[in-house]
């Protein structure tokens, strides 16, 4: 066992003026003439020597900047108070100084006795062999039976494709934010060498990365997160050592959230002439939606989902998912109470994840006709279907009344864009339409905010802000002519 005896010291920043050394401990100006200490010079300090490391180094737990001896002396009893935990076993022991030590070099406040306890269990042994992160990763979500499939999805594309592959061979203890950093390197390394051989005049280069996708920072993001609640889960467990939550400390580009910009007639034309898509999330205007759905029309079967996503901005899987018995057409209102999800093609229905997405949203006149209308058609064309039908009770079905596949809703969307020239916009672009539309407006945004099912109104006014310039310039305008000299 190493020494517990430890000392407390002042010493301060003094040098020799010959030799520009450091005095330390031996400057003459920590003390008065009297021999006391002199309370304006120096700093407190402690040192105590620790268990070696398991690889056998010495190590020291020493932290200086301490306003008086009594307060160096405190801390000097208590990390002996808790090194006296360990009872005397070396592995204890050791797990103990890790402790210590870790916090020592984040500069965080020394463990207390109860989370020291916790840490090496009361009643409670570390285990014998400490896992790497790709077995923890396992053990901790299989440990998580209740997570939304789509979660739990995402969660082992994280673990299978970047976690594991960079990470998994690393001992959990033994993990650094430097690692995790240099995996985000390494990825985006990657996706610079995809990005070339897709502009490769050789054919088997690009082929060489057919089906491969660029990861983005907003993804990277999702993979540290997915990282950090795994390490979450190991902190608070009393047979891992395993203190601080090394995810939360790996450096990551700022993500800010991807705003909708419109389609402007300049944005238009140099779409036409380039191809260039000036934002992740682009949307259309009033009059580029209308030509929309005037296309649509002419898909029977598909032009009164796009109709309600487009006015009352439903998720894609809400519209896909919605039955009739959550549609009550003659109060003008709609339950969503359950949406479809995919993993990978197979599809799930699901109820909404969040409370907030869990609503009730009220139709206008005409979205009702609408609707009306599409259920006669629906009702007619079970009757000549006869056993034929598929009874799934869905609002929104195929000619057979099964209903839809959203990556098929998807492929029929593109098509009906590309059709109708408009410049693309993804699918969820209707229901970012049908916010920035709802503000500008006028609409409240608490109203609008739930019937989008997000949780604070803050969302939503920072996500949808003013975009249609029609709306701004008017804006500017009527702020302008206050500004004006009054005309006699």
């Amino acid at each position: 066992m190493a020494s517990q005896d430890g000392s407390v010291f002042k010493r301060c920043g003094c040098r020799r003026e010959a030799t520009s050394k450091l005095l330390g401990a031996k400057c003459p100006k920590l003390r008065r003439e009297d021999g006391a200490w002199n309370p304006r010079h120096g700093e407190w300090a402690f040192q105590l020597e620790l268990p070696r490391t398991t690889e056998g180094k010495r190590r020291q737990a020493r932290r200086g900047g301490l306003a008086s001896q009594e307060q160096a002396q405190a801390q000097l009893d208590h990390l002996k108070a808790l090194m006296r935990l360990a009872e005397d076993e070396p592995e204890i022991e050791v797990q103990v100084a890790d402790l210590i030590q870790q916090a020592l070099k984040a500069r965080r406040p020394l463990p207390e006795t109860v989370e020291v306890k916790r840490r090496i269990g009361v009643g409670v042994r570390t285990r014998e062999k400490v896992p790497t992160v790709a077995q923890w990763l396992k053990e901790w979500l299989d440990g998580k039976p209740d997570l939304a499939p789509k979660t739990r999805a995402s969660y082992e594309d994280h673990i299978r494709n970047h976690l594991a592959p960079h990470l998994g061979a690393t001992r959990l203890d033994k993990l650094t934010s430097w690692q995790v950093e240099e995996m985000f390197a390494a990825i985006e390394e990657n996706n610079q060498r995809i990005l070339e051989c897709r502009e490769s005049d050789d054919a088997k280069v690009r082929a060489s990365v057919r089906g491969q996708r660029v990861i983005s920072l907003s993804t990277k993001h999702r993979i540290r997160a997915t990282l950090r609640s795994a390490f979450s889960e190991a902190v608070r467990r009393p047979d891992l050592p395993v203190a601080v939550n090394i995810a939360s400390h790996a450096r990551l580009p700022s993500c800010p959230r991807s705003k909708p910009l419109v389609w402007t007639a300049e944005r238009v034309r140099q779409w036409q002439v380039g191809g260039v898509v000036p934002g992740e999330v682009m949307v259309w205007t009033p009059e580029q939606t209308i030509t929309f759905l005037t296309h649509a029309k002419k898909y029977r079967w598909l032009f009164p989902m796009f109709h309600l996503i487009a006015v009352k901005g439903l998720r894609q899987g809400e519209a896909v998912g919605l039955p009739w018995s959550n549609t009550r057409l003659t109060d003008g209102q709609v339950d969503i109470r359950t949406q479809v999800v995919t993993l990978g093609w197979k599809t799930i229905t699901t109820i909404p994840k969040s409370a907030a997405g869990r609503r009730t949203i009220t139709l206008d006149s005409g979205t009702v006709r609408v609707l009306r209308s599409w259920k006669r058609f629906q009702n007619e064309a079970r009757l000549q279907a006869g056993q034929g039908w598929a009874d799934s009770g869905l609002v929104f079905t195929q000619p057979d009344g099964t209903g839809w596949h959203p990556g098929v809703v998807t492929r029929w969307f593109n098509r009906i864009v590309r059709a109708a020239g408009l410049p693309p916009i993804h699918l969820h672009g209707l229901r970012h339409g049908a916010a920035s539309l709802a503000l500008a407006a006028g609409a409240d945004v608490k109203v609008v905010s739930t019937e989008l099912g997000h949780a604070t109104t803050h969302f939503t006014q920072d996500t949808y802000q003013t975009v249609f310039p029609e709306v701004a310039r008017a804006a500017a305008e009527a702020t302008a002519a206050m500004l004006k000299p009054a005309r006699a």
